[in-house]
């Protein structure tokens, strides 16, 4: 009985220290794009900003196109995200009710992909871009990940868990295979779908190894690479921009952080019915 009133708080005091830890950097981001530059060259760090800078967050338009950084981010995330969840909805499907030789073997084929790093296939892919004249533009951005095996296989488990039965009552209502996966096997699986798109867009929001090899001008810029730019827009003195870009970093994030929030639970959910069948 002792043993266990004292788990009860020491579980507690554990999981608020780790919370602390986990959003201590999301703080310490947060105050410091509040800070000056002289604050934030002393040589004792404060932990609350002597006097707040909002003028940080107005800066940040006139020391960069930071507005055509984040049109380009969401044009580049709208389109992956479109383009992956179609391209996954019909896969799933296919996965999943299809009947054809090898289907599953041909999934496993699909799962393996997962393991192959960006690293290693960006080099060919690169002289594609190059050769068909797609560098510095959307297409580059979005076409090479227009798939992604890890949205297929969250969508084939949600739809192998859906009765076959409602498909075979929708054939014989006169649906076809388009009518069946976008009015009745979605809306079934919807927290799966809603989890897929939460991730791409978090994932399409922050990336920043493949608009950084494909783009090398301001107006094809995503916020990630704009913002490393920006720290680098002062040689030899990168402490006369820190401030410029926490704030900029909090901008950049303040979405997918609020879109995460909103969206939890419908993860949580997806996460517990992936397992493997």
């Amino acid at each position: 009985m002792t043993a266990r009133l004292l788990w009860r708080p020491t579980r507690l005091v554990t999981a608020i220290l780790v919370t602390l830890i986990m959003f201590f950097p999301l703080y310490w981001l947060l105050i410091t794009s509040f800070k000056t530059p002289a604050e934030l060259s002393s040589a004792v760090p404060t932990f609350w900003p002597k006097k707040f800078a909002w003028t940080n967050y107005r800066d940040i338009f006139h020391a960069a196109p930071f507005t055509r950084y984040a049109l380009n981010t969401l044009i580049q995330t709208v389109g992956l995200v479109v383009l992956q969840l179609n391209l996954g909805l019909l896969a799933a499907y296919a996965f999943s009710k299809g009947q054809f030789w090898g289907r599953d073997k041909w999934f496993i084929l699909v799962l393996a992909a997962l393991m192959v790093p960006e690293q290693v296939t960006f080099v060919p892919v690169y002289v594609m871009m190059s050769q068909l004249g797609w560098l510095n533009t959307f297409l580059a951005l979005i076409i090479p990940h227009g798939v992604s095996a890890y949205s297929i296989f969250l969508m084939r488990q949600a739809f192998k868990s859906i009765n076959n039965d409602v498909i075979e009552a929708a054939k014989v209502d006169g649906a076809g295979r388009f009518r069946i996966i976008y009015l009745i096997l979605v809306p079934m699986a919807l927290p799966t779908v809603i989890t897929i798109i939460i991730l791409k867009v978090i994932g399409s929001w922050n990336s920043y190894f493949w608009p950084l090899i494909m783009t090398n001008s301001d107006n094809m810029r995503v916020l990630t690479v704009g913002i490393a730019m920006l720290k680098d827009s002062f040689p030899g003195q990168e402490m006369m921009s820190f401030h410029l870009v926490m704030a900029a970093s909090v901008v950049a994030i303040a979405p997918i952080v609020m879109l995460f929030v909103f969206a939890q639970k419908h993860i949580v959910s997806a996460m517990a019915n992936s397992t493997f069948k």
